[in-house]
């Protein structure tokens, strides 16, 4: 076959639809029109450009993730654990994108920032409604968050209302009381708005289940999604602590925080401990 004929065969769009009169188009079907006319710059500077649309396709990510988690916990609640499977290696998947996200952003400079910063306000990653969405459908519930959104009912609610449900984890220790695993009562029927602490019989049951992988494999397959998510969690988690470091040293947040200082604290969290604990005593 000549060359000249394959292009012409992958090239060829003379059955392509140029009549859309009446027909939904690519940029109707996805909104492109407002989506691309979101970024409004407040300065000048060139940019201001890229610290937009780094933080809006993050903000995209994360509605995605929330979506998928919620799947995947609704999933685990109902014992289907294949589905809650996939959902939950696209959120792993999902997160390699919002790290590598930093590795633009790091192309900003102290200097070039500067420039036009000041026109952030008090803007700051910090109030991102749908990161704190993400930490509490996780099971990371802090109370004083929610307090933030007090002004929009609507999201106010939205917030309230995952604040106060059972996060991934919990229904994953559910799960382990489901099948059969001692686990106790006062964690199972707590006020899940609280912050979670460890259990030893939580840590017993997943200590069971490594050591006896085959017997309990759909549980220990769960628990590997569970570390891959906390592991690319963290590493998403330092790599911002490390483009805030590179562009602003240890300057105080445009949110009020102590930025890097702050970002360094919640790098000691851990959502699911009893699961990093297991890999000390096998």
């Amino acid at each position: 076959m000549r060359e000249d004929y394959i292009w012409d065969f992958y090239s060829d769009d003379s059955g392509a639809y140029t009549d859309f009169k009446e027909k939904m188009t690519y940029g109707d079907y996805l909104q492109l029109e407002t989506l691309l006319d979101s970024q409004k710059r407040l300065s000048d500077h060139h940019d201001e450009m890229l610290f937009i649309v780094i933080h809006q396709v993050s903000e995209l990510w994360l509605k995605l993730m929330i979506h998928e988690i919620e799947a995947a916990t609704n999933a685990i609640q109902n014992g289907e654990y294949q589905a809650a499977f996939k959902m939950l290696a696209r959120v792993s998947k999902i997160q390699t994108q919002i790290i590598h996200a930093w590795d633009v952003l790091s192309t900003l400079t102290p200097a070039e920032y500067m420039e036009f910063r000041g026109f952030l306000g008090n803007a700051s990653g910090f109030q991102s409604y749908q990161y704190r969405l993400v930490e509490f459908v996780l099971g990371y519930k802090t109370p004083h968050i929610v307090k933030i959104y007090e002004k929009d009912p609507v999201l106010h609610k939205r917030l309230k209302s995952a604040f106060e449900a059972p996060g991934l984890y919990d229904v994953s220790i559910q799960a382990l009381a489901k099948e059969g695993f001692h686990i106790n009562q006062s964690i199972l029927e707590r006020d899940f708005s609280s912050k979670y602490q460890q259990d030893p019989t939580v840590a017993d049951a997943w200590l069971e289940i490594y050591r006896n992988k085959d017997t309990y494999w759909n549980l220990y397959q769960l628990a590997e999604k569970l570390v891959d998510i906390e592991d690319w969690f963290q590493q998403w988690r330092f790599r911002h602590m490390k483009t805030v470091e590179r562009i602003i040293g240890h300057k105080t947040g445009t949110g009020g925080t102590s930025g890097v200082g702050y970002l360094k604290k919640v790098l000691d969290h851990y959502f699911f401990p009893e699961l990093w604990e297991v890999r000390t005593k096998l």
